[in-house]
């Protein structure tokens, strides 16, 4: 194995973690962010879909731009626009300012968000063995990192805009030394029109798998908290556990996701993965105690977690050029994450917080049998060959 293309696994690695990183300060920061420009929560509400429309505005045009340019091309641009776009949130001085921070922050993250899966893609490819979720694995980290940073900043009295500031003025130069890890695509006869060719139907299925994972995600995140306090009479502690015992989950799933894909394949490991979901989200709507839920939280962070690296990667397979086909899934997987915070709030107005929630385990029994339309076979590029141990000379050079 070359030295290259160990350093671009690490690279891909690397910026996955940054990203969550970022991301995840701008998110732990809210309230000291509400606190310095006096936003209500409706605004801050605002706020933030903001922020999640210039991203998938971003993503919704990455097909044409992954096709032309590469993943490699647009992380060397985009990632170093990222750090500068968290930068300019912190030293926002007003309201107007931030919307149009947040919004140059999403879009640039909308590009390295398709990007370095893309990366990820071509990486695990040029080894010959899934290394996704290993990848996204680092996201965890990162977002968990941003958690703990963030509380460290808040105990030792750091301001927002030095908090925030301090991690994107950080993450900027390491951006930029990462540029030179990457690998480029390989330039297939049909890569250059596969932006303008309508794409296979199985990365249509697997971006409806990951819209329905994502909006897993999203209600945990935003609902998750709120449910254990008024449903379950949990104190603030208590339910403020919740997410970080999911993304918990979610971490040791990815860490040992690609080990098990090798054993079991995409198709077995994405119905289990939906029948897990539907079954301990199915724990937390009827826990008896917050603890129980919290307890089963762990459980549908393991459930949810490998599905979208698994759909991310089987989408790299399906056409000559990964970009344009991880575009597009992942456009469509992002819809579910805005999408299933708002389902959310709307059905429980209607109905209550629990009813709503049972959307939950419908996505999950959707995921289990939505995966069940997938080929049984691997893609011959991520099988691994025992004959193969170096890679391809075209990598190399």
């Amino acid at each position: 194995m070359s030295p290259a293309l160990r350093n671009a696994r690490y690279g891909a690695i690397l910026t996955f973690v940054l990203a969550g990183l970022m991301v995840g300060t701008m998110t732990v920061r809210i309230p000291a962010m509400t606190d310095k420009l006096g936003l209500s929560e409706s605004t801050v509400g605002a706020v933030l879909l903001v922020w999640g429309l210039g991203a998938l505005v971003t993503m919704q045009s990455m097909r044409k731009i992954m096709a032309r340019a590469g993943s490699r091309a647009v992380l060397r641009i985009g990632g170093p626009l990222t750090a500068l776009g968290l930068v300019a949130v912190a030293f926002a001085p007003n309201l107007p300012s931030l919307l149009v921070a947040v919004t140059f922050f999403g879009m640039a993250f909308g590009t390295i968000d398709v990007a370095m899966n893309a990366q990820g893609s071509t990486v695990e490819q040029a080894y010959g063995r899934p290394l996704m979720n290993g990848m996204h694995a680092g996201w965890c980290v990162g977002a968990i990192s941003a958690g703990g940073l963030g509380s460290l900043a808040i105990a030792v009295g750091l301001p927002f805009t030095a908090n925030v500031a301090l991690v994107g003025l950080v993450s900027l130069p390491v951006m930029v030394l990462l540029g030179r890890t990457y690998l480029p695509e390989s330039q297939a006869a049909g890569a250059g029109t596969a932006a303008r060719r309508r794409m296979p139907p199985i990365v249509y299925l697997l971006g409806a798998i990951m819209f329905f994972a994502f909006m897993v995600e999203g209600t945990v995140a935003d609902w998750n908290g709120l449910y254990m306090r008024d449903e379950l009479g949990a104190p603030e502690a208590v339910a403020a556990l919740g997410y970080p015992v999911f993304e918990v989950g979610m971490l040791v799933a990815r860490l040992t996701g690609d080990r098990l894909r090798v054993r079991f394949g995409v198709r077995g490991m994405l119905t289990v993965s939906g029948a897990a979901t539907a079954g301990f989200f199915s724990v937390v709507l009827l826990a008896p105690a917050a603890l129980v839920a919290v307890f089963a939280m762990f459980f549908v962070g393991l459930g949810v977690a490998t599905i979208s690296p698994l759909t991310l990667s089987l989408a790299g397979t399906a056409t000559d050029a990964p970009g344009p086909a991880i575009a597009q899934a992942g456009a469509m997987g992002y819809a579910g994450l805005l999408l299933g915070p708002v389902t959310i709030g709307f059905l429980s107005d209607v109905t209550s917080l629990r009813t709503a929630l049972g959307i939950g385990v419908a996505l999950g029994v959707l995921i289990a049998l939505a995966s069940r339309l997938l080929p049984h076979r691997e893609p011959a590029a991520l099988v691994p060959v025992p004959s193969l141990d170096r890679e391809p000379e075209e990598i190399a050079a």
